[in-house]
């Protein structure tokens, strides 16, 4: 392994933004994030597959009074997120290293106000169908760890991906979609103002060869 990924993953085990295997609040935290990890009561958002956790970051920026965490398999990624949050002073954001599919172990029911999906794998083989984190094995898990009305959002580049999101939200009871658009920075209105606000690196680069982004918010009932 690379030195520089080593000094990365000991900073990361040093860094109490950062909870991760063997640190004891990796078991101990679900349903307490608010009171034992950011000491507060504030309404907490969780990005799922956060990458360097440029959207939970600046989101956490944008408000203050809400707690955010950034949810990432991989640690040289939470380790740049952990960074930038560090750079900024933020007391608002953490980081939580485990694969999507663990969810329910890390938050108790109802914990989370909010969920933001942001430029994940589209998994465009049919095999892979259930690896996609708007599928319903996925919106199983979110609703059951989401507050009664609370918002999800999508952000993507890839087509396929979208509409497999919105047919999976047309076939399922309860499912309501809120805004929905195809090019978002084509759009005007508070509506889009919070889903434009923010800008990935990785989306800045589908952008600027052309390629539209797509967003739909949602709510699972």
């Amino acid at each position: 392994m690379p030195r520089v990924k080593l000094h990365r993953f000991a900073d990361n085990a040093s860094r109490p933004d950062v909870v991760e295997p063997g640190k004891p609040a990796y078991e101990t935290l679900g349903g307490r994030w608010r009171a034992d990890f950011f000491h507060n009561d504030h309404p907490l958002t969780l990005e799922v597959g956060c990458g360097k956790g440029e959207y939970t970051v600046g989101l956490a920026q944008r408000c203050p009074q809400r707690n955010f965490l950034g949810l990432d398999i991989k640690g040289e990624r939470l380790w740049a997120g952990s960074t930038r949050a560090a750079a900024l002073g933020l007391a608002n954001v953490g980081f939580v290293r485990t694969r999507a599919e663990a969810l329910t172990a890390q938050f108790g029911p109802g914990e989370l106000s909010e969920i933001w999906i942001t430029f994940p794998d589209p998994r465009p083989r049919d095999r892979d169908i259930k690896r996609r984190l708007t599928s319903p094995r996925f919106l199983n898990q979110y609703q059951d760890l989401l507050a009664p009305g609370a918002l999800l959002h999508l952000k993507t580049d890839s087509e396929p991906l979208f509409d497999y999101t919105l047919e999976t939200l047309a076939a399922r009871p309860g499912a309501v979609v809120d805004v929905r658009t195809r090019d978002l920075y084509a759009e005007a209105g508070p509506d889009f103002v919070e889903a434009q606000a923010i800008q990935t690196n990785f989306e800045g680069k589908y952008r600027a060869v052309g390629v539209p982004i797509k967003y739909v918010r949602f709510r699972l009932g």
